[in-house]
Formats: C-alpha cells, sequence, structure tokens
C-alpha cells in the first residue's frame, strides 16, 4: 500500500485534516521538477517511496531554488500538526488528573457512600409513587445544569470525553443510570457515586421524614433494601470499592472502567498520530530529495522536525508516562492490581477501536475511489482505467425483466448452437473424432470472441472431453468416464505446467527483491542524452526483462522507470508515444526470447519430440530477436522522429539515468545464485536428463529455495498468475483430445493432399502469415493452443521430420502479432498509458501504423534468419 493511501487508512477520523498534507506535497514537487526542466535544471527521477533506494535515478545540479520554495510549505505543515497537537496534549493529560483525583477521593470514601447510595434509591423510589411531577421538575433541573456544562468533544471516533471539575457541580443525592446513553449522564453517574458528607440531623432529618411519608409498599421496599445492604457489608468485610462485589462497587468500578478505557484510547490514538506524521515528513521529503536530487531531507529532520514539540524525547515521554498511568489506574480499579491483565484488556479495546474506524475509513476510500474524489472535494487524482459495462445490442423483454443482448452473449449463443449443430453432423469419419471436432470448433469460438474468460473455456474442455467419451485406448476403443478422467487429468499437469510455475517464481523473486530494477537502472545509465540512443536501451532492457520476468511484468516495470522522463517532455514530444510503443513491442519480442518469456514458448516446447534444450532455444531466438529490435527501432526512428523538438526547432535532449548505488544484499545474492543454478540446470537437461527427468523437475529448484526460505511468502504464491497455468492445460487436454480421437489422423490425410509437392520453406512461407494474422486478433497463448497441433502435424507430414522445426517456428511467430492493441499483454497495458490530463498517450493509429509493420518485419526475420538457424542446429 502506498503512504498516501496508507495514511488515509489508518489516520483517525475526526483528526483527518489535522494530518500532513501528502498527496499536496507530492503534487508541488512534481510542480517543482517540470520548473527546473524548464529552466535548464536537473531530470528528476521517479521512484515510489516504499522501494528500497536511496540515490536518484537520474544527475542533477543546483537545487537551493527549489529547497527555498519546498521549505514554507513543509514549515506550514509542521506548525499545523504542532499547534494540533499541543492543544490535544494540554486536554488529555488535564483530563487525566481529573480522573486520578476522582478515584483518589474514591478511596477515600471506601464502602461507606453505598449507604447514601441505597437512601436515594429508596428516595427516588417512593418519589415516583408519591409525587411524581417533583421528580420530572427534578430532572428537567439538571438537565439544564448538565447541558451548561457539556462541550464539543474532540475525542476519537464516537468516543466520551469528561468535562474538567464537573464533579463539584453536581447537584446532591442524585444517582443516574449506569447506562445512560448522553455524554453529560456517565458524568453524573461517576458524581453519584462520589460520597458527600451528611451531618446527623440530615441523616435524622432525612430518615423520619422518609419512614413517616412511606406508604407499606416503600417501607417494606425500605425493609428489603437494608437487609441487602446489610448482606452486602458482611460479605464485603475487608474489601475495599475495587474488590467488593455490592452493586455500588460494581457500578463504580464499571464507570471508572468506561472513562480509563476511553482516555487510553485517545492518548494511543495522539501517539499514533505523532508517529504517521513523521513517517509522513520522511517519506516526503525522501521524494523530493529523489525527484529534485536535493539533500534537505536529513537536514530538516534533525534540525527542524525532531527538534519540534510533538517529535521531541520528551513529547513522547510525557504520553508514554501519561499511558502507563493509566494502565496503573485501570489495574487498581478492574483487574485487582494484574497490570499484565490491564494492559492486555486495553490493548483489546484500542483494536477493537481501530478495527472499527478502519472499516469506515476503507468504506469510505473505496467510495472516493469510485468517484474519483478526494476527502469528497472532486479533486482530481488522476485517471484510472475502469472497464465500462458492455453496450447491449438489442433488448427484449421478458415476462421476468429485460434481457440484454450483448456481443458476447451472441457469440456464446452462436457457439452453442454450431456445437451442438456439429454434434449433429457427421463432418469428420470416426465418432470419437466428430465429437472432438465439435469440441474444436466451440473451443474456437469462445477463445476467439472471448465470449467467456479465456480460462473458464480451457476448464471446459476437459469436461466435454471426459462426458461425450471422446478418449479412446490403444484399441481404439473409448474410454469409460472414470478411465478417460483419469487419463485426462494426468496429461493436463505436465512437466510443462512445472515449468511455467517455476518461470513465475523466478520472476516474482527477482521483482520482490528488487534485482530487476537494480539491473535495469545499471543497463540505462549507458544510454546517453540522444532520445535515439535512449529508445533503444529501454527496447533492449524491456526485451530481457520480459526473458527473465515475463512479458507481461517487463512493460509494467519499464512504464514506471520512464515516468520522470514522460513528465518532464515538451508538451506535443513525438518521444514520449515512440518511447511507449517501443517498449512494449520490444516486450512482444522478448516473449520468443527465452522458453519460460511466454506460456506459448512452453507450449511449443511441450510438442517437440525430442525436446529442444534451452542452449539451442537461445541459438535460435537471441539473433532473431536482436535483430528484429535493431529493425523495429530503426522503423520507429523513422516514423516519429522523436529527437525533433514539437516546435520543430533544434532536438529534445534526454538526462542521463543514474543507476542505484545499493550494493547486493546477502537476499539478493541469494536469489540471483538460484536463478542463475537453474537456468544453468535448463540448458544442460539433455545432458542431465538420467538425473533429473524433464526440465519441469528442475522447475522445482527456485520453488523450493525461495519459499523454504522466506524470500516468497505465501501470498506470492497465491499471486501467481493461475489463470494462464489453467489456459495451458486447457490447451494441452485438447492437444491429447484430438491425437487420442483419431482427429489428427483424419487431419494428417487432409493436410497431405494440400502439401503435397511442396518442399519445407514453401511451407514455412505460407505458414508464417497465417499465424501472424491468427496471432494479432486473438490471445498469443490461444493461437499457440490452436496452431501448435496442426504445425506438428504438418511437420510429420513433410519428408525429414522437420516437425521440431514447425512447432518452434509457431512458437516464436505467435510472439510477434502485435499490430493491434490487443494484440498481447504488452499492447493492452501500453494502450492504457495516459499523461497527467487523463489524456492517452497512443491510439489505435499509432498500432496500425507502426504495429502492423513491426509485426511483418519480425515475421520475415524468423522466417528467413530463424529458418537458417535452425537448420544449422540440426531441426
Amino acid at each position: 500500500m502506498k503512504f498516501s493511501s496508507a495514511l488515509k487508512f489508518n489516520a483517525v477520523a475526526d483528526w483527518r485534516e489535522e494530518y500532513i498534507a501528502y498527496d499536496v506535497l507530492k503534487r508541488y514537487i512534481y510542480q517543482l521538477e517540470k520548473r527546473q526542466q524548464r529552466t535548464g535544471g536537473i531530470e528528476p527521477s521517479y521512484h515510489d517511496l516504499e522501494a528500497n533506494e536511496q540515490t536518484t535515478l537520474v544527475d542533477h545540479s543546483d537545487t537551493s531554488d527549489a529547497d527555498s520554495l519546498f521549505k514554507p510549505l513543509l514549515d506550514r505543515e509542521l506548525q499545523k500538526i504542532v499547534m494540533f497537537y499541543e492543544a490535544q496534549e494540554k486536554e488529555l493529560l488535564g483530563e487525566l488528573a481529573v480522573l486520578e483525583q476522582s478515584i483518589t477521593q474514591q478511596d477515600e470514601a471506601g464502602l461507606e457512600a453505598g449507604l447514601n447510595y441505597m437512601d436515594e434509591d429508596e428516595e427516588d423510589e417512593e418519589e415516583d409513587e408519591d409525587d411524581e411531577h417533583s421528580v420530572l421538575t427534578r430532572s428537567e433541573d439538571y438537565d439544564k445544569g448538565s447541558r451548561r456544562r457539556r462541550r464539543k468533544s474532540s475525542s476519537v471516533g464516537y468516543r466520551t470525553r469528561f468535562a474538567a471539575g464537573s464533579i463539584r457541580e453536581e447537584p446532591p443525592n442524585r444517582r443516574f443510570s449506569v447506562s445512560s446513553s448522553e455524554v453529560g449522564d456517565l458524568d453524573a453517574s461517576v458524581l453519584s457515586l462520589v460520597p458527600r458528607p451528611r451531618s446527623a440531623s440530615q441523616v435524622a432529618s432525612g430518615s423520619h421524614g422518609a419512614s413517616a411519608s412511606m406508604s407499606p409498599m416503600g417501607r417494606a421496599r425500605s425493609l428489603a433494601s437494608r437487609l441487602r445492604t446489610m448482606k452486602d457489608s458482611i460479605t464485603s468485610a475487608g474489601d475495599t470499592i475495587w474488590t467488593a462485589k455490592g452493586s455500588y462497587a460494581l457500578d463504580t468500578r464499571l464507570l471508572f472502567k468506561r472513562k480509563i478505557t476511553n482516555l487510553y484510547v485517545s492518548l494511543c490514538s495522539l501517539r499514533s498520530y505523532v508517529e504517521i506524521n513523521y513517517s509522513g515528513f520522511r517519506k516526503i521529503l525522501k521524494k523530493y530529495d529523489k525527484v529534485v536530487y536535493s539533500e534537505l531531507k536529513d537536514r530538516y529532520m534533525h534540525e527542524v522536525v525532531e527538534t519540534s514539540a510533538p517529535f521531541t524525547e520528551e513529547s513522547k515521554a510525557r504520553i508514554s508516562d501519561a499511558i502507563a498511568r493509566l494502565i496503573d489506574l485501570y489495574a487498581k480499579c478492574v483487574t485487582n492490581g494484574d497490570k499484565p491483565a490491564a494492559q492486555q484488556q486495553l490493548k483489546l479495546y484500542q483494536r477493537e477501536n481501530i478495527a472499527w474506524e478502519r472499516d469506515t475509513v476503507w468504506r469510505q476510500m473505496i467510495g472516493q475511489q469510485r468517484h474519483g474524489t478526494i476527502n469528497g472535494l472532486g479533486a482530481f487524482v488522476g485517471a484510472t482505467l475502469v472497464q465500462q459495462e458492455e453496450s447491449s445490442l438489442i433488448d427484449v423483454r421478458t415476462p421476468l425483466g429485460n434481457l440484454k443482448l450483448t456481443k458476447k452473449r451472441v457469440s456464446l449463443t452462436v457457439a452453442l448452437v454450431v456445437f451442438i449443430a456439429l454434434l449433429k453432423m457427421d463432418i469428420v469419419a470416426g465418432e470419437e473424432a466428430n465429437k472432438c471436432f465439435a469440441v474444436l470448433v466451440f473451443s474456437t469460438i469462445l477463445w476467439a470472441t472471448e465470449a467467456i474468460p479465456l480460462f473458464v473455456t480451457s476448464i471446459c474442455v476437459p469436461l466435454l472431453l471426459v462426458c461425450l467419451r471422446v478418449i479412446r485406448d490403444d484399441n481404439d476403443t473409448a474410454l469409460s468416464t472414470p478411465d478417460a478422467t483419469k487419463y485426462i487429468f494426468s496429461v493436463m499437469f505436465s512437466p510443462t505446467i512445472m515449468l511455467l510455475i517455476g518461470g513465475f517464481t523466478i520472476s516474482s523473486a527477482l521483482s520482490k527483491t528488487n534485482i530487476d530494477r537494480i539491473l535495469i537502472t545499471r543497463v540505462l545509465s549507458f544510454a546517453g542524452t540522444r532520445p535515439s540512443s535512449v529508445l533503444l536501451a529501454f527496447m533492449g532492457v524491456s526485451c530481457f526483462a520480459s526473458m527473465w520476468i515475463s512479458n507481461v511484468a517487463a512493460p509494467t516495470l519499464c512504464f514506471t522507470l520512464i515516468r520522470p522522463i514522460l513528465r518532464t517532455l515538451p508538451p506535443g514530444s513525438a518521444f514520449a508515444p515512440a518511447l511507449i510503443l517501443a517498449i512494449a513491442l520490444a516486450a512482444n519480442i522478448g516473449g520468443q526470447s527465452s522458453p519460460i518469456s511466454s506460456p506459448q514458448n512452453l507450449i511449443a516446447l511441450a510438442a517437440m519430440d525430442p525436446k529442444l534444450d534451452w542452449a539451442n532455444w537461445f541459438a535460435v531466438a537471441l539473433p532473431v530477436s536482436i535483430i528484429s529490435i535493431l529493425l523495429i527501432w530503426l522503423l520507429l526512428l523513422v516514423m516519429y522522429r522523436p529527437a525533433r523538438s514539437p516546435d520543430g526547432e533544434g532536438e529534445i535532449e534526454i538526462r542521463t539515468i543514474r543507476p542505484t548505488r545499493e550494493s547486493f544484499t546477502l537476499k539478493q545474492c541469494w536469489v540471483t545464485f538460484v536463478c542463475l543454478f537453474t537456468i544453468t540446470l535448463w540448458c544442460f537437461e539433455h545432458k542431465i536428463e538420467g538425473l533429473v527427468g524433464d526440465m519441469g523437475i528442475i522447475a522445482i529448484v527456485p520453488i523450493i529455495a525461495f519459499f523454504a526460505t522466506g524470500v516468497l511468502k505465501k501470498d506470492d504464491f497465491e499471486q501467481f498468475a493461475w489463470t494462464i497455468v489453467f489456459l495451458a492445460m486447457g490447451g494441452i487436454a485438447l492437444g491429447k483430445g484430438v491425437t487420442s480421437s483419431g482427429l489428427m489422423v483424419t487431419m494428417d490425410g487432409m493436410i497431405h493432399r494440400l502439401l503435397k509437392g511442396l518442399s519445407l520453406y514453401t511451407v514455412v512461407l505460407v505458414l508464417s502469415p497465417v499465424v501472424l494474422i491468427v496471432s494479432t486478433f486473438i490471445s498469443h497463448t490461444i493461437a499457440s493452443v490452436l496452431l501448435v497441433p496442426i504445425a506438428k502435424e504438418v511437420g510429420q507430414s513433410l519428408p525429414g521430420e522437420h516437425a521440431n522445426l514447425l512447432i518452434f517456428m509457431t512458437g516464436l511467430l505467435c510472439s510477434v502479432g502485435m499490430g493491434m492493441p490487443v494484440s498481447g499483454f504488452p499492447n493492452q497495458t501500453a494502450a492504457t498509458q495516459e499523461d497527467e490530463l487523463g489524456r492517452l498517450y497512443l491510439s489505435n493509429m499509432d498500432f496500425l501504423k507502426n504495429g502492423v509493420p513491426a509485426s511483418i518485419i519480425a515475421t520475415l526475420v524468423v522466417a528467413t534468419v530463424g529458418f537458417v538457424l535452425m537448420i544449422a542446429i540440426g531441426l
């Protein structure tokens, strides 16, 4: 959670306006950043405060002007916090003194005050019978006095605060209910328990008057009350007001317990207020130093913040001492001197209060986020990508309400109709093969239209294969549903799936330990200041990162690193869209560079027989990727001319990005060693196959190494892209179904007739555009699920056993479909990038004018250079 959100989440609701204005200060820092850039100052960096960095990402220059502008804002916030804290501290400590005085008075009175307590009950009851009007009059008189003493509370949430000095103002001989809900009533209840001296004549006259005027029922009640009092006196012999079990003692402890608890929670909230604001100053100064490369943080914290009232050791000691005194009072009044029990109970009340307040604040934050506002003021907080509800094509009225026909519902209906029709028709020879063909078409329609989530379609595949009895044994006999279930689930969790999970583990470990950011910033520091070289550097970094942390996470990381550059570019600069699109295209290319960089590579690897080792994969994929990156870079330079200034005069200059200076920690060294060791084993898997069996077994090494040592936690495991795992499992199940049902044999005959007389390279030239078109309009992973089995069958139909070559070719080509905003995860991420005003950097035309040519270029590289390299390694 970012600090701005944590501040709102942990702030006391009633004090929300009294905290440091973190968001306002952060926005002003970015304004200073732009001002310095316009005046030839520094090129600042962006990095979130929660990351563990101590250096800026860019070069720096003199920042004294920025300091002189920023310090007054900090001083104003500090003054606001100091004034509020001093007022709260004075009030709470004053209430603590009054509370201690009240307890001392109660100690001096002891249990003898219980007699007055009972007499007042009797008098009240007799008055209720004989003179109701008199009781009402006295109640009204008390209410008027109580209302005059009430004041506005500054307590936390719903808690009650007690007025100082109210004990002596209370009218004598009056007791109020313990359960009263009014502020004044709780004070009145405490006051009624404090004994007041009565002369002997007053007691005698009171008793005589009461006896003389009592009715027979009243005298009976009086006698019963006195008998109860005698019983309590005998039982409580030797006890104090804090240990006795009489009604008076219990009421007294209850009231003081409530008062101590409320004051304890308030003091703890004040202590939390100080801690949160101290963290706020430290974090905003850290951000300021990073963005403008100043050295204000340490100086301002030590010389200004830490010498102010809330943050001095003396102030902290006073609050801690007050809390300790409250614990002692609670132990004395409630827990019979048991301080550990008193502390435990008070902390429990504090946690309950925090839970209640956070639930309230959390609901408010969710509501504000949905409305795009802060504190209900409607302030602009940046654009948020919102998936709008799909518009309906037709609204059909039914007895149960309106039925909206959307594109997805229409697609789902079409898929079901086609599926049922194909089951009733004999399109393919063989009952199992015909059913499998219906399942294949049904799944393809759902995957292509995304009528339901992709992974849900994948989960439907084993269900249909088993229930329709598509799976056959070696004797071409349909398996029973129990046997088919065992078979289909045994093949779904294959070594390929374990390899995919191992890739997720490595990606998560590199990101969590910040290794990816450290390496990337060090590489980018060599990019220089020319826009063309910076563009190429980011493309190389995006491609390399996609190889190891997936082509989903890599562009997101790169888009974070380019924010300071985008913020300081002149308005209308062509460098911004060129850089964003370059990162997306390079990430797509990176998706073909290593076996674990994308699911389509693993699907292709699983279909190969024998499987291709990592060394041979790199021998083909790396040269193809490097050439593709260079050609796409030249394309973007021609199309965007990113170095040109928006006004046409001169060229823009990008400041050098500075590398982080943090040295590797022991944890980072451990993660690096495990990753390199695992990748080495994958590269030489064929030579150690007798020891490890398969690459899926090697993938267990990083899982054990990172989760067993605490580098990754259970939450990290839960955040893996499990939808992709189920997507791949469904594809594997469908491939096995096509093979087992006999459908592949039928397709083999058709392919033989179509490719008769064609050479291998001619097949490559025909296959390449087909794969490119399919992968452009549907998910790359789904494209590989559908096309890899076909490529395998085509390769087996050609002389020379070139199935692995065509499978490899298909796997690489599935990653280069990047001509549309929906073509792959990197394009989808790039299409949502917006400037500070919420305007998109890229349009559909950017993808059409640059993404389509880039896809064609990458396809030609795979079909030429890639083909030659595949022949060279013996495919």
